[in-house]
C-alpha cells in the first residue's frame, strides 16, 4: 500500500474566513501550514518539486547549538528552546545519541571557554523543565553536560564496546577506544544534542498534512506571479501538465528556502541575505561494531583543518561532514543578494547539483576527501567506503552575518511573512509568530493557549511505525540508502 495515497482519517474543514497561501514545502513551509491547518485555517501549499521536506542536509537538532563556538549565547538559548518544542511536535524524528565535542591540539580553541555556555544552557534547561515538566526530552537535566579529562578516556579505552549504550561513559567508549588522546586538549565534552532525521520529519508532516482536510498541497507546482491587492495576494502558479491557474489568498507567507528571494522578487520586496551551498556525505563502515555518539572534532571553518563531524545511522552508516572547501564547503559556495535582485545567484555548477546532477567521480572525490579527513581523528575510519549520493542543499542566511544560526521570520507588508530559518528547529518560531500576526491584523481570533501537544493534535496521533515505514520509502525515492530513515536509541 502507498501511503501517500491511503486517507484513513480526514478532520474536517472548519468555518476558517480565510485562507493563507505558502510558497515553499520544505521544513519551514510545511510545519507553518501544519500549524495552521490543525488549527482549522485554510492553508494552500506551493511545492515545486514531488514531495515535501526535500531539501538542505538535516542530521543535528542543535539542542544549544554546542557546534558553533562563534555564535551568541543568545542564539544558543534559542536553539535550545526551539530543539525542545521540536522534540515535543515531531515526537518521532530524533535520534536519541549524545553529541561529543573534542578541541584537537592545533585547534586555537580551549576546552574550558565552552564551560560557562554549558553551564548557562544546563541551567535553561533545568529551569524550563521545572516550569514544564514535558519539556524534559532531552535527558535528565543534571545530565546535559558530562566533561571528560584524559584519565577518564584511558579507563573507558579499557572497557568493551556496549551493544545498547545507555550511560554517557558507554556512549564514550567507542570514541576512547578509537582516537588517539594525544591529539586532542581536555576535557572532552559530552553533551545531549540528539539527532535529527529528515526522513522521518518529512514523513511526519507529508501524513499529518494529508489527514487535514483544511490544508491543499500543491506538489509539482511552479509560482509564476505575484500581484498584490487591497485584501491579500493573487497567486499564478503553473502545474505539472503546463497548465496556468490563479488563486486568491488573504495573507501569503514566503518559505521559499534557498530561493525565498526568488518569491521576494514576484513580490517586488527587496531583502538583503545570502545563500550558501553545502553538501554533507553518506558513508558505510562495514567493519564498525559499536553505537557511536555523534563527534565534532572542532576547526577554524574553510581552512584544511575545518570542522570534522561525524553523525551516525544505523547499520554502519555515517553522515559526514567536513568544513573545508574540498569537501562540505564549496569555493564561490557563499553568494549575497545586490540592489537588483533578493535572490542570491549561485554558480551554474551549483544549480546543476541542485538538479541532482553529480558526476559519480566528484562523489566519490568528495566522500573520499570526508573519510580522509575523519581519519585524521578516528584512523581506523580509513576503512569507510561511498555509502551513496552526498546531502546537499543551499541554506539562507539573512542579513549579511555568515554565522546567524538562530532566526525565524520577517515582515515587508501587512500580509506578507517571510520565513528565514537556518536551522530546522526554527521552523515552529516562525509558525507561531505567523499565527500570532494572523491576529493581530484581525484575520483570525486570538488563539487559545494550548500546550504544544494540544496544538498539533493530528500530527501526534501517527505512529512511529507509520513514520518510519514511509520515511524508508521517501529515503528509497531519492536514492539513499533506507538506513538513513531508521532510529538510533528508540
Amino acid at each position: 500500500m502507498n501511503l501517500i495515497e491511503s486517507k484513513t482519517t480526514s478532520f474536517p474543514l472548519s468555518n476558517s474566513p480565510i485562507t493563507v497561501g505558502i510558497i515553499g514545502g520544505g521544513i519551514a513551509g510545511s510545519t507553518i501550514a501544519l500549524r495552521l491547518a490543525e488549527q482549522g485555517i485554510n492553508v494552500q501549499l506551493f511545492e515545486e518539486g514531488k514531495s515535501l521536506v526535500n531539501g538542505p542536509p538535516i542530521c543535528h537538532l542543535h539542542a544549544g547549538g554546542n557546534l558553533y563556538r562563534e555564535i551568541s549565547d543568545q542564539q544558543c538559548v534559542t536553539l535550545l528552546k526551539q530543539s525542545i518544542d521540536t522534540l515535543r511536535v515531531y515526537q518521532h524524528t530524533s535520534n536519541i545519541r549524545p553529541t561529543v565535542i573534542a578541541i584537537p591540539c592545533n585547534d586555537a580553541g580551549d576546552p574550558n571557554d565552552l564551560l560557562p555556555r554549558l553551564t548557562l544552557l544546563q541551567q535553561t534547561y533545568q529551569a524550563l523543565v521545572e516550569n514544564d515538566p514535558k519539556n524534559k526530552v532531552l535527558g535528565e537535566p543534571n545530565d546535559y553536560f558530562k566533561l571528560y579529562q584524559r584519565n577518564d578516556m584511558e579507563r573507558l579505552a579499557l572497557q568493551d564496546n556496549p551493544r545498547h549504550p545507555l550511560t554517557p561513559d558507554q556512549w564514550m567508549i567507542p570514541v576512547a577506544k578509537s582516537i588517539n588522546l594525544d591529539q586532542f586538549k581536555y576535557p572532552l565534552v559530552m553533551v545531549q544534542e540528539y539527532g535529527l532525521s529528515v526522513f522521518r520529519i518529512a514523513a511526519t508532516l507529508t501524513l499529518a498534512l494529508q489527514k487535514l482536510t483544511a490544508c491543499h498541497v500543491h506538489t509539482n507546482t511552479k509560482v509564476t506571479s505575484l500581484a498584490e491587492q487591497n485584501t491579500g495576494w493573487k497567486i499564478s502558479y503553473q502545474d505539472l501538465t503546463g497548465d496556468q491557474h490563479q488563486l486568491n489568498v488573504d495573507y501569503l507567507v514566503n518559505a521559499g528556502g534557498y530561493r525565498t528571494g526568488t518569491i521576494d522578487d514576484l513580490a517586488h520586496i527587496p531583502r538583503q541575505r545570502m545563500v550558501e551551498f553545502k553538501a554533507a556525505y553518506i558513508t558505510h563502515w562495514a567493519q564498525c561494531d559499536a553505537q557511536w555518539p555523534e563527534v565534532i572534532f572542532h576547526g577554524e571553518r574553510g581552512t584544511p583543518n575545518g570542522m570534522a563531524q561525524l553523525t551516525p545511522y544505523p547499520d554502519g552508516f555515517f553522515q559526514l561532514h567536513g568544513m573545508t572547501q574540498d569537501i562540505t564547503l564549496f569555493k564561490n559556495g557563499l553568494v549575497s543578494s545586490n540592489a537588483n535582485s533578493a535572490q542570491p545567484q549561485l554558480d551554474a555548477s551549483f544549480k546543476a547539483k541542485l538538479q541532482q546532477h553529480w558526476t559519480q567521480p566528484e562523489i566519490e572525490q568528495r566522500t573520499q576527501r570526508a573519510i580522509n579527513h575523519m581519519a585524521q581523528f578516528v584512523e581506523k575510519f580509513e576503512q569507510a567506503t561511498v555509502g551513496g549520493k552526498p546531502l546537499f542543499g543551499a541554506q539562507q542566511i539573512p542579513g549579511s552575518d555568515p554565522t546567524l544560526r538562530a532566526a525565524d521570520v520577517s515582515y515587508s507588508h501587512q500580509r506578507y511573512a517571510r520565513s528565514e530559518i537556518v536551522k530546522a528547529s526554527s521552523a515552529l518560531s516562525v509558525a507561531d509568530a505567523i499565527l500570532d500576526q494572523l491576529a493581530v491584523l484581525d484575520l483570525i481570533s486570538k488563539p487559545i493557549p494550548q500546550t504544544r501537544e494540544d496544538e498539533f493534535p493530528v500530527a501526534q496521533q501517527l505512529s512511529l511505525n507509520d513514520i518510519v515505514s514511509y520515511a524508508e520509502q521517501l529515503a528509497a525515492e531519492r536514492g539513499f540508502p533506507t538506513s538513513l530513515a531508521r532510529p538510533i536509541g528508540h
